[in-house]
This record gives C-alpha cells, sequence and structure tokens, in this order.
C-alpha cells in the first residue's frame, strides 16, 4: 500500500510539473477551480486532465441493539483522475483511482490477488462513426441512474439503500453507446458485455458473463451540462427536463452475493436485475426517482448448512427510491428522501425503509460543497435507527 501510493503521487507530481513546461506543452489556460489541471502536447498528439477531490464525512447515530451512540470522522472518499484523448480527439480515455482506505478496502484477497482495490476506471472510449462511441476497460455499468451519477455529483451525503443493495457497479469489458435525436427529443442506447465478477478482479472467470442494456428518452430535449446525471439543479433550466430510462442486467452464473459485490459464495446462480428510473429539473426544482428489482428465477437464493440454517444468500427483492429538493438563489438546497427495501423473505435480511432530510450549500457547484442530512431508518416497523451526516467536498 505504501509503495503504490507513493508511486501514484510522485506520478501526479511528475504530470504537474510537466504541464507548466512550456517546452513539453501547451497549457490549456482556461483551466479553473473544480476543472483539473489540463495541457495538450506541443503536436496534439494527445492530452491530459488531472483532477484530484476528497470528501471529509461525520457520521453518528443511535446503535439499535446496543442504544449507544456511535460516531466516527473519516475519508469517504479520495480520488485521483485522468482524463483526456490519445493520439485522435476521437479516441479518449479516463483513469480514476480510489486512495481512501473505504474506496480500495477489499475483502476477496483471493479474487484480487492480495492487492489494493485500487482502480476504479481505466476504460478506451473510441467514437468510431457518428453518434457511437465502443468502450473498452473497466468502468461504470449502464444501470441504475444514481449509480451512474458521479459521487461528487450527488443531492445527498451519499446514494440510497436502493443502490448499496441492488445497484450493478463497474465491471471490465465492452460497452457500445449510440445516441440520436428527433427533433426536440433525445434517444440514448447501450448495451455492454463483463465479466459478471465486478472491478480489480484478477482470476479467471468464475461463472458466465454479464449482460445489460440501457435505453433513455429525453423528451423535452438534453439537459443543460449533462444535468441528467447530476444531483440537483445547479444549470436552473429555464424549460422544463425530463429524462425517462429503464435498463436490464442479466448475470450468468453470478458467484457474489451481489453479482458484482458482495462476497463470492460457494454456489452459482443467473441473476436478472431489472432498473427504471426518471429525472425531472425545472427552474431548480429537482426530481428524482428509481425503482430496481432483482431476481434468480427457478432458483433458491439461498444456501443452507446440515441444520436447515441459511449458510449464503444472494441478494434479492425489489427496492425504490424518490427523492427531491430545490435550489435557492443563495444556493442552498433543501430536498428529501424516501426508500424502501423490501428484500425477498427467504433471504432472511431485514426489510428497512429510510426517510432522509438533506441541506447543502454549494459554493462553487459540485466542486465545493457542505452537505448535511439525517435520516431515520425504520426495519419493518420492529425498531428504529437515525443517522446524522456532515460532509465537505473539495475537488480541483
Amino acid at each position: 500500500m505504501k509503495f503504490n501510493l507513493k508511486c501514484i503521487l510522485l506520478l501526479a507530481g511528475s504530470l504537474a510539473l510537466l504541464a507548466t513546461s512550456e517546452a513539453q506543452a501547451q497549457t490549456i489556460h482556461q483551466s479553473k477551480f473544480g476543472k483539473g489541471l489540463q495541457f495538450v502536447a506541443a503536436d496534439s498528439s494527445f492530452s491530459l486532465k488531472l483532477g484530484t477531490r476528497f470528501q471529509l464525512l461525520y457520521q453518528g447515530g443511535n446503535n439499535p441493539v446496543t442504544k449507544n451512540w456511535d460516531d466516527r470522522f473519516l475519508i469517504r472518499r479520495a480520488r485521483l483522475k485522468f482524463e483526456g484523448f490519445a493520439y485522435n480527439p476521437k479516441l479518449t480515455y479516463k483513469i480514476e483511482l480510489g486512495l481512501s482506505n473505504s474506496d480500495i478496502g477489499s475483502d476477496i484477497p483471493e479474487q484480487t490477488n492480495n492487492a489494493d482495490n485500487m482502480i476504479l476506471d481505466a476504460v478506451a472510449k473510441w467514437n468510431f462513426a457518428p453518434n457511437f462511441s465502443l468502450w473498452v476497460g473497466q468502468t461504470k455499468l449502464p444501470g441504475n441512474r444514481e449509480r451512474i451519477v458521479s459521487s461528487q455529483k450527488m443531492q445527498f451525503v451519499d446514494r440510497s439503500l436502493l443502490n448499496s443493495r441492488f445497484n450493478i457497479d463497474r465491471d471490465a469489458g465492452l460497452q457500445l453507446h449510440h445516441e440520436h435525436e428527433a427533433g426536440r427529443m433525445v434517444f440514448r442506447e447501450t448495451v455492454s458485455m463483463s465479466m459478471g465478477e465486478g472491478r480489480d478482479i484478477t482470476v479467471n472467470n468464475a461463472g458466465g458473463y454479464n449482460y445489460t442494456g440501457r435505453f433513455e428518452v429525453l423528451p423535452f430535449g438534453a439537459f443543460e451540462d449533462d444535468g441528467d446525471y447530476v444531483g440537483s439543479d445547479l444549470a436552473r433550466e429555464k424549460t422544463p427536463k425530463l429524462a425517462l430510462a429503464a435498463a436490464y442486467d442479466f448475470n450468468h452464473g453470478a458467484t457474489r452475493e451481489q453479482g458484482q459485490l458482495g462476497d463470492f459464495l460457494s454456489q452459482k446462480r443467473n441473476l436478472h436485475t431489472l432498473f427504471v428510473d426518471a429525472m425531472f429539473k425545472y427552474r431548480g426544482f429537482s426530481a428524482m426517482a428509481e425503482y430496481a428489482d432483482k431476481r434468480a428465477p427457478r432458483s433458491p437464493v439461498v444456501l443452507v448448512n446440515d441444520t436447515g440454517g441459511v449458510e449464503e444468500t444472494f441478494v434479492t427483492g425489489n427496492a425504490f427510491n424518490l427523492q427531491a429538493g430545490y435550489l435557492f438563489p443563495s444556493n442552498w438546497e433543501l430536498a428529501g428522501r424516501y426508500t424502501t427495501f423490501n428484500p425477498d423473505a427467504e433471504t432472511q435480511i431485514t426489510p428497512e425503509d429510510q426517510y432522509t432530510l438533506g441541506l447543502s450549500k454549494y459554493i462553487v457547484g459540485h466542486s465545493l460543497k457542505v452537505q448535511g442530512d439525517a435520516t431515520l431508518r425504520d426495519f419493518d416497523g420492529t425498531r428504529e435507527a437515525y443517522v446524522f451526516r456532515l460532509q465537505l467536498e473539495l475537488a480541483l
């Protein structure tokens, strides 16, 4: 870990020095706070934008079992990102590394070669024809909208319970993206084939492959500044904007609890996941809704021991998330969120409802902001817990 981190920091420092040398590159002077450090090669054969960010989080709440108050300060996320084009502007790339313990922690050392789970994205994108783009490498799968939205650009301190239980996260493979317009309407289609075990796996494919498809329609045209994948209406859309989408994921022979996430289990299952989501924005008001349903048809999702007790389980069931907020002219935002998580009864996972109230101050958009929220956790009506969070986001 120390050696890897040292190498990364040395690399970042060397690139920063290189970017300031006019003999080696032409500095792009439009760079500003929140946009990273940018430069292009003297012969225009490549470009590089270097960005970094971190989130400092305080989290506290009552433990419903021990009745104690548990709290902590932590670096929730710390990221280093490189992106640009290589050889030709139609061939772009993105590399994103996670540096915090929350980013790189792994409970599957055998499958990650006993190494830090550090690489988040390492993907090349080739715009080989008008409106078409082929992605090769490791990155987010085209699943639910909340997961595709960057953790830097969220409306709340963190994503919802729906996302943590059912999202399909990152994976290594191929993706084909297409976008076209019909009048004002915008249509996007994405299909992907990936390994199915998640990011940074170094062993051979344990099951089958993973196949994902996502279809989106924007009936009132494109959002300002790609706002359909940004929390809050920071662009203050002058006309109503709406994005509707559905995605379907088939993980053939999944070996982990949640497909791409969780522990590796002793048996395999075919997991089917359906996502439906929507985003709406208008003059500072924003709303997002998502539904997720994960199943393993015709197969038991629990693995029992000799006494009939649940030894292992795949996480199946459904969840719904609804959130909305209003951004005041002062760049303060008040937002609310409701999430319900309904696992299949056979998994013996406790159902949960969450009610969240959030308050955010955007100082420089999502690049410098302070967010706080309070959540009531209702565990199947039997007991309750409260969680309070306060977070600073700083992105250069």
